[in-house]
């Protein structure tokens, strides 16, 4: 005859604060999920509720549904927003990426002599303030004794273009000042990560005879895809929010041809009192940044395994 015995569990002993070993982990990790429902669940749903409301900021909202939509679809003002933020989107993707690449790439030469003061200069925009930025860079867009009228005046004898007051004009400097001052930032990214790609992968591409232009698409560029996948969806989720740079240099103008959408949803918020239809616009702002960083990893497989 056999017997048969129960199996020897450990008995679970609580800590002298109550917590069982097994719960401890949660209880380490639980200050991040408190804060982060704090400062962004809480507010992504207060900001979805005043949406629907009518609110000067002072008072009770009143809920009037989704009306602030209604208006929010059919106003011209917002649309020039979104199309403005898409150029500067558009730019600072084909734009910004490529150059910075290719900076990250030169700075990563061998033998380059003065390598750490290039690196600082091409950081330096990052660290300025954007006050400071927007006030030099006014000076250099200025009609009559302006840098950059001087540098075509004296080179191609032609000048007095109206940077900040001609609508194109206008939008073009705001771009001139979104590449320059991110560009630098995402060369920072490239050129770390150029620093990890392994040089016995440079050694054999140049035993097999390639060239510099076939070894940086069949080594540099798939080695640096996690580095570019990153860079991409930060730049886009970046320049989608775009505020403090056309806001300092053109106020959005002349007109709104240099209006951003969240321009536009601090114009509404803070100089109409309309909180309600702000939060309407921050919504759809909201939607729409999440929809691209989304996409953006889906197409440059950001978490992937591969």
């Amino acid at each position: 005859m056999t017997t048969t015995t129960a199996p020897r569990t450990t008995p679970v002993t609580p800590t002298t604060t109550g917590v069982t070993p097994s719960r401890a982990p949660y209880v380490f990790i639980s200050p991040f999920f408190v804060l982060y429902g704090l400062f962004m669940i809480v507010p992504i749903g207060v900001g979805a509720y005043l949406s629907l409301t009518d609110w000067a900021g002072i008072g009770s909202p009143t809920f009037v549904g989704l009306q602030n939509y209604r208006w929010l679809f059919t106003d011209t003002s917002f649309w020039t927003a979104v199309g403005n933020t898409a150029i500067y989107v558009a730019v600072s993707m084909l734009v910004v990426l490529p150059l910075a690449l290719l900076i990250a790439q030169a700075l990563n030469a061998r033998g380059l002599r003065g390598r750490d003061l290039f690196r600082l200069s091409y950081f330096t925009p990052v660290v300025l303030s954007p006050i400071v930025i927007a006030l030099v860079f006014t000076l250099f867009y200025d009609r009559e004794f302006g840098l950059f009228n001087a540098f075509f005046r004296g080179v191609f004898g032609w000048g007095g273009i109206d940077w900040l007051g001609d609508p194109s004009w206008a939008k073009l400097s705001v771009v001139l000042l979104v590449v320059w001052k991110w560009t630098g930032y995402m060369t920072i990214f490239f050129l770390a990560g150029l620093q990890n790609v392994p040089r016995e992968l440079y050694e054999a591409a140049a035993l097999d005879g390639s060239g510099p232009v076939r070894t940086f698409f069949a080594v540099t560029l798939p080695v640096l895809r996690p580095v570019t996948a990153f860079v991409a969806v930060t730049t886009l989720v970046s320049s989608a929010q775009i505020f403090e740079e056309p806001y300092l240099l053109t106020q959005g103008g002349p007109g709104e041809s240099t209006l951003s959408v969240a321009q536009f949803i601090f114009r509404a918020a803070f100089e109409r009192q309309q909180m309600g239809y702000a939060a309407a616009a921050g919504v759809v702002m909201f939607v729409l940044v999440f929809a691209l960083g989304r996409t953006a990893n889906r197409v440059f497989g950001v978490g992937g395994t591969r």
